[in-house]
């Protein structure tokens, strides 16, 4: 890759963190790996919590790394969506942040409805209910000495831009996964944080993505030997960031941002806020370019990687690729779980869970290893398949393929089995495509690109993209039917 025009991303996802350096080789849209490290939650104080220390670490470790090799003219962040760190009034942050799977939340969603009905949540914010969500995060600390003594509240990928710069303010792609967030207006909801008791002082202005924020501070140039790099606010929910780099060339396509958890959608140019898509459990969260990204929150691989974690912990060191293997001997739809059961949501022993719910779901448990991955590549499948259909009753609208992309895309069996349950071609890839949204959002900045449709074209021919064609899908409806009824049980 030339030297010149490089950008480099920092992209923090809920298990691990990457940085890379990005630019134009030629005709060519070149990603370079130049620092890879886990990102793995602490307890803290009676909390499970983000090591903010340590993430701010690997994050100047990237920057080390990728101005020894070669340079770059800009900086962005992206991360995960909910999450936030408290500043107190001088500007310091009070403690680390909690992690969404902590279980401070439990509750929240019935305390909150004491205050604003959940029909009047989703009328003004368009996001789905999920008790994860910022909004019920704060609800937790109603009376606290923490919220009292809190000045702002900076989400993640602001927090480290803050940590970079001194600079403070909110990217509106993560200000949408707060559900404290006016669809319509695009600010913060009044109603909604006044109903909730939500200190209005703790909220930045929001700004769109595609802009400079500030340049590295003083101290990170002198300990680093950097000049005053520039730091730019992409797309910074990593979400929001993968969705720009999906290679479609349709207008209409649904995309699977797949990894710890799957964010099925399609893009629109507006949201859609109906009794309908409140029904399925549709959010709508913001998109490059002032687009809307209608999808559902679904759990992931998490459920796959967290049954790797167990497995190991009992001695069986299991790799992903063995994992897929024994799940194709495995019989398919023997079993069936609920994805986004509660059941799933914190870490453990999660097969034993997978056991526990198809017993209290009137099933077969699996015993085998393989029979417990193949129950839960076959659910996810289904609930694509759900999701396909629920999006397209809400939208109207007709779509041809499924584009997954992000880490799942190297899952054969899940993608094959995606294409199978939806009926249509699945384009698996790009892997990284958080990575390519973020520095394609740079490139926009520094026009390199026209546009988010020249960017997306660049990289449809720069990656590597699998097409797997659909076989029998109709022999997925009996399993359908039965899955729709274990929903129902729960």
């Amino acid at each position: 890759m030339e030297k010149a025009g490089r950008v480099l991303v920092v992209d923090f996802g809920a298990s691990g963190g990457k940085a890379f350096l990005a630019g134009m080789d030629g005709d060519a849209f070149c990603l370079e790996e130049v620092h890879r490290f886990p990102n793995d939650p602490i307890e803290e104080n009676g909390a499970l919590r983000w090591n903010i220390p340590r993430l701010f670490a690997e994050l100047r470790e990237g920057m080390a790394r990728a101005w020894a090799d070669g340079g770059f003219d800009s900086v962005a962040v992206d991360t995960w969506g909910v999450d936030f760190g408290l500043l107190d009034r001088t500007g310091t942050l009070m403690e680390n942040p909690v992690h969404y799977r902590d279980g401070r939340t439990r509750g929240m969603i019935e305390k909150s409805g004491a205050y604003i009905t959940g029909e009047r949540l989703y009328e003004i914010t368009g996001i789905q209910t999920m008790e994860i969500n910022t909004v019920f995060q704060l609800l937790s600390l109603s009376g606290s000495k923490a919220l009292a003594d809190a000045g702002r509240l900076l989400l993640m990928p602001d927090l480290f831009g803050f940590l970079l710069t001194g600079e403070q303010g909110t990217e509106y792609t993560i200000a949408t996964t707060t559900q404290l967030l006016d669809a319509g207006t695009r600010s913060w909801s009044r109603e909604v944080c006044e109903s909730l008791g939500i200190p209005a002082r703790l909220f930045t202005q929001i700004h769109p993505p595609g802009v400079r924020t500030g340049t590295l501070k003083r101290g990170i140039r002198t300990e680093l030997g950097l000049p005053a790099v520039p730091v730019l606010s992409v797309a910074s929910h990593d979400t929001a960031s993968a969705v720009a780099a999906v290679p479609a060339t349709d207008k209409d396509f649904i995309f699977i941002s797949c990894g710890t958890w799957s964010l099925f959608g399609t893009e629109l140019n507006a949201p859609v806020v109906t009794a309908a898509s409140r029904g399925f459990g549709l959010t709508n969260e913001g998109g490059f370019g002032g687009t809307t990204t209608f999808l559902k929150n679904i759990v992931g691989l998490w459920l796959i990687q967290e049954c790797r974690r167990e497995w190991k912990r009992q001695g069986k060191d299991y790799s992903f690729a063995d994992l897929e293997a024994a799940a194709r001997r495995a019989a398919p739809f023997a079993c069936l779980i609920d994805p986004n059961a509660p059941d799933f949501t914190a870490p453990g022993d999660l097969p034993a869970r997978v056991r526990t719910f198809c017993e209290r779901t009137g099933q077969s448990a699996p015993r085998e290893d393989g029979e417990v991955a193949r129950c839960i590549y076959d659910s996810l499948a289904l609930e694509y398949r759900r999701c396909a259909r629920q999006i397209a009753s809400c939208t109207g609208r007709r779509y041809a393929a499924v584009h997954i992309v992000g880490g799942g895309a190297k899952d054969a069996l899940l993608c094959s089995l995606t294409a199978d349950a939806c009926g249509m071609p699945v384009f698996a890839g790009p892997v990284e495509a958080t990575a390519l949204g973020n520095a394609a959002v740079q490139m926009i900045t520094a026009g390199t690109f026209a546009d988010l449709a020249s960017a997306r074209s660049r990289i449809a021919q720069s990656q590597k993209i699998i097409r797997y064609d659909p076989a029998g899908s109709e022999s997925w409806e009996p399993a359908f039917s039965r899955y729709e009824k274990i929903l129902k049980q729960e």
